[in-house]
């Protein structure tokens, strides 16, 4: 018995099976032709356990190899953080593969080195389905290249949202732009503003996570040799055209375990990466202004631009204010 599983198993994950093989085990039991009414059952009864064991093999390696948005899984607590969890893993994956050239001297991927964060945020807060889906573009060099999350101020992230986490950093750093994880003393003004409206408006994380959820669509930071940080539509075509593909399938992925009924891009790039990637599902997709300080816009209130952005689309902004 114990040779025949064995066989049975080689040929369901083998590639180079030979034309011979097949889904049905080979019957070689210990019993012989001819002995018997009661051999012939105990061969029947262990054909039918192998060809159950191939079968639920069969299932498990379909499973591995469709795309991580062709499975619906049930948005529970549990299930949507570990979905989330399984199509970052392989973003990363799959943009490890990607080469940037000068004037990119490093890149920084926190859904590897802050891997703790991020799933912590997952699994704390994406309990599904959303209302709507906040994206951003992607990290900035004090907020989630520090702590994994979206728009990850130290200070949000720690205080407000209550997580922590280890981050082991990079594997090579650029000296202008250390990563010190939940150390770093300098503030992600993006990030200050965003968690900080959400305060304000909901009085406490789990009131926004209750109906809404945030997103980068990249999650990669890229460096020039000043330490400039240079955003994903600076890069050239023949760079960006992978990133866009990898990123756009795995935002498709998030949102399609999410269900949100509106995506509200940070940015009008958040925006059109947004319409490019969602086309076909049944949601709305708008933006608000970026809080970046880069912004004089932003710079002169960004709290109420959110609001007016908000309220022209109709989201109620709190659960104690909404008019």
């Amino acid at each position: 018995m114990r040779n025949r599983q064995s066989i049975v198993g080689q040929r369901s994950g083998s590639a180079g099976s030979s034309p011979s093989d097949s889904s049905t085990p080979v019957r070689t039991g210990r019993h012989g032709p001819g002995t018997g009414a009661r051999a012939r059952r105990a061969d029947a009864a262990c054909g039918a356990v192998l060809r159950a064991r191939h079968a639920s093999h069969r299932r498990r390696l379909s499973a591995r190899l469709l795309p991580v948005s062709a499975a619906a899984p049930r948005r529970t607590k549990t299930s949507a953080s570990q979905a989330l969890a399984r199509i970052s893993r392989a973003q990363s994956k799959a943009l490890r593969a990607l080469r940037f050239a000068p004037p990119v001297t490093h890149v920084y991927d926190p859904f590897t080195y802050a891997r703790a964060p991020w799933e912590q945020y997952l699994e704390r807060y994406a309990a599904g389905p959303k209302e709507s889906v906040l994206l951003g573009m992607n990290p900035g060099p004090f907020g989630m290249a520090q702590t994994g999350v979206p728009f990850g101020d130290v200070a949000m992230v720690r205080d407000f949202l209550g997580i922590t986490g280890a981050v082991t950093g990079p594997d090579v750093v650029h000296p202008a732009r250390p990563v010190l994880g939940f150390g770093c003393k300098r503030s992600e003004v993006s990030g200050t503003r965003l968690w900080g409206w959400i305060r304000e408006r909901f009085g406490t994380a789990e009131a926004f996570f209750a109906r809404g959820f945030v997103l980068n669509w990249c999650p990669l930071i890229f460096l020039e040799e000043s330490g400039k940080n240079r955003t994903p539509d600076a890069l050239p075509k023949h760079e960006r055209a992978p990133l866009e593909a990898a990123c756009d399938a795995a935002l498709r992925a998030s949102v399609e375990v999410l269900a949100p009924r509106l995506v509200i891009g940070v940015g009008q790039f958040a925006e059109k990466r947004a319409r490019l990637a969602l086309a076909g599902l049944e949601l709305a997709i708008a933006s608000i202004p970026h809080p970046s300080p880069a912004s004089p816009l932003a710079n002169r209130g960004w709290s109420a631009l959110a609001d007016q952005g908000l309220d022209a689309l109709g989201v109620e902004r709190s659960p104690a204010t909404a008019r």
